[in-house]
C-alpha cells in the first residue's frame, strides 16, 4: 500500500485532516484574494460593470461548484475509494472517464449559456447596462467552459490519491500571472487594447488553460500514484458509475445552491440596479464560504472516502465529525466579522451609498449563520466520500424552498423589505446545516457502528 493512503487509514484524525487540508486552504485563499480583486477592477468600471458581473456570479460559481465539489468531488471520491480498497488500477482507470463526463458536461453548459444567457440575466434584474455587461463577460466565459472542467476534473483525480500539494502549487503558481493579466486586459496596458470587462473573463479562461495543461502533464507522467495512459482508455460502464454515484447527486446540490441564490437575486433585483450590486457584493462573501470550505473538504472527500473503502467506518465518521467542526468555526468567525464590520468588505468594491446600504443590510442579517452553513458544506463533502448523498441533498432542498418561497412571501404577499427577504435567508442557511448534522448524527449513511 502506498504511504499517503497508509497515512489516511492509520494517521491521528486532526493532524492528518490539517495536513490534507492546509494546502488546499492556501490556495484557496488566494483564489478568494483573486476574486477581490477582479470585482475591485471591474468596479472601476461603474455599477453597471459591476451589477453586471454580480449577476453572472451564480452561473459561474455553479460552473466551479459542479465541476470541483460537485463531479470533482464523485471523482475524488471514487478515486479514494479505490486506492482504500487497494484497486490501483481501476483508480487509474478512472482518470480517462472523468475526462469524458467533464468535457460532455463542459459543452452543456457551453450550449445553455450562450444560448439563453440574455434571457437568464434579463430574468435576474440586469437590464441596459448592466445586462451588456453580464453578457460581455458570461459569453467569455462559458466559451471556454471545457478549460475550467478540465482543470477541476484533473485536479480532482489528484486530490483523490491524497496529493494536496499540486493542485496548491498550480494556483499558487499561476495567481500572480492572473493579478497582473486581468487589469492589462480590463484597462489597456501597452499594446493591449482595453477589453473592459469581457478581458476579465479572458484572462480567468487563460489561467485555466494553464493550469489544466501542468495536470495533465502530471497525470501522464510516471510521479503520479494514477495514471492516464493509452492502456487505460478502455472505458468501462462500472467506472463510470463509480464516479456517477456520488457526481450526479452531487450536481442536484450544486444546482440547488446556486439557483437560490439566483431566485433570490431576482428577488432583490426589483429594487433596482444599487441593491443588486450590493447584494451581489455581499453574497459573493457567502458564495466564498464554499471554496474555503473546499479546502477542508476536498480533504474529508479523500480521508473518508479511503476509510470507507478500507471497511474503517467507524474512523469514516470521526473524521467527518473533526473536519466539520473546524469548518463551522472558521465560517462563523467570518461571518461575525462581516456582520460587525460590513463596511470593511463592501469599501473595496464601491463607494455609492445605496450600494453600501444594501449590502451592510445583507451582511448583518445573514452573516451570523455562515456557521451553520459551514458545518452543512463540510458534511455534505465528507458524505460524498461516504457516498451517501440523500440527506445533504434534502437538507439543499429545504434550503431552497424556505429561502426563495419565504423570501417570494416576504416581499410580494407580506409587503416586506431587503431586510425581510435577508432574513428569510438566514434561517434558510441554518435550517441546511441542522438538517444535515442531524440526520448524520443519527446514522443516514448507514455504515457498522462501533461495537
Amino acid at each position: 500500500m502506498d504511504a499517503t493512503t497508509r497515512r489516511l487509514l492509520e494517521g491521528p484524525i486532526a493532524p492528518t485532516l490539517l495536513a490534507l487540508a492546509a494546502p488546499n486552504v492556501v490556495m484557496l485563499v488566494a483564489q478568494v484574494a483573486i476574486s477581490v480583486l477582479e470585482a475591485y477592477f471591474v468596479g472601476w468600471l461603474g455599477a453597471d460593470a459591476l451589477a453586471g458581473v454580480s449577476v453572472t456570479f451564480p452561473l459561474v460559481m455553479l460552473m466551479q461548484t459542479m465541476s470541483a465539489g460537485g463531479m470533482g468531488g464523485g471523482v475524488a471520491s471514487a478515486v479514494a475509494r479505490a486506492l482504500g480498497a487497494g484497486r490501483r488500477a481501476d483508480a487509474s482507470r478512472l482518470v480517462a472517464h472523468a475526462i469524458v463526463i467533464a468535457l460532455a458536461l463542459a459543452m452543456l453548459f457551453t450550449a445553455v449559456v450562450l444560448a439563453g444567457g440574455r434571457a437568464i440575466y434579463g430574468a435576474m434584474g440586469a437590464h441596459d447596462g448592466a445586462l451588456a455587461a453580464a453578457l460581455a463577460y458570461s459569453n467569455v466565459i462559458f466559451a471556454g467552459a471545457a478549460a475550467v472542467w478540465l482543470f477541476n476534473t484533473l485536479a480532482s483525480v489528484i486530490r483523490g490519491t491524497g496529493n494536496m500539494r499540486l493542485p496548491a502549487a498550480v494556483v499558487l503558481g499561476g495567481s500572480p500571472i492572473l493579478v497582473v493579466l486581468s487589469p492589462a486586459l480590463i484597462f489597456g496596458w501597452g499594446p493591449v487594447p482595453p477589453l473592459g470587462v469581457r478581458g476579465a473573463a479572458v484572462a480567468v479562461v487563460a489561467y485555466y488553460v494553464l493550469g489544466g495543461l501542468v495536470f495533465l502533464v502530471y497525470l501522464l507522467s510516471n510521479r503520479s500514484l494514477v495514471r492516464l495512459s493509452v492502456k487505460n482508455l478502455r472505458f468501462r460502464r462500472a467506472l463510470f458509475g463509480e464516479i456517477l454515484a456520488v457526481g450526479a447527486p452531487s450536481l442536484v446540490n450544486n444546482v440547488q445552491t446556486n439557483l437560490t441564490v439566483v431566485l433570490l437575486t431576482g428577488l432583490v433585483g426589483s429594487f433596482g440596479t444599487f441593491a443588486l450590486a450590493g447584494y451581489g457584493m455581499g453574497v459573493r462573501l457567502e458564495y466564498l464560504q464554499i471554496p474555503l470550505v473546499f479546502g477542508f473538504g476536498s480533504a474529508l472527500v479523500t480521508m473518508v472516502g479511503t476509510n470507507v473503502g478500507a471497511g474503517q467506518d467507524a474512523r469514516a465518521r470521526r473524521v467527518a465529525w473533526t473536519g466539520a467542526a473546524i469548518a463551522a468555526g472558521v465560517t462563523e468567525v467570518i461571518g461575525l466579522a462581516a456582520a460587525l464590520f460590513p463596511h470593511a468588505w463592501l469599501a473595496l468594491f464601491s463607494a455609492e451609498p445605496e450600494v453600501l446600504s444594501a449590502g451592510a443590510r445583507y451582511l448583518r442579517i445573514v452573516g451570523p449563520t455562515y456557521g451553520f452553513f459551514g458545518l452543512g458544506l463540510a458534511l455534505y463533502f465528507a458524505s460524498q466520500g461516504a457516498g451517501r448523498l440523500l440527506w445533504p441533498l434534502l437538507a439543499g432542498l429545504s434550503r431552497l424552498v424556505v429561502a426563495a418561497g419565504g423570501g417570494w412571501i416576504a416581499l410580494r404577499v407580506l409587503g416586506g423589505g431587503l431586510s425581510a427577504v435577508f432574513a428569510v435567508m438566514a434561517f434558510a442557511l441554518a435550517l441546511f446545516g441542522t438538517v444535515v448534522a442531524v440526520a448524520i448524527h443519527r446514522g443516514a449513511w448507514g455504515l457498522r457502528r462501533e461495537p
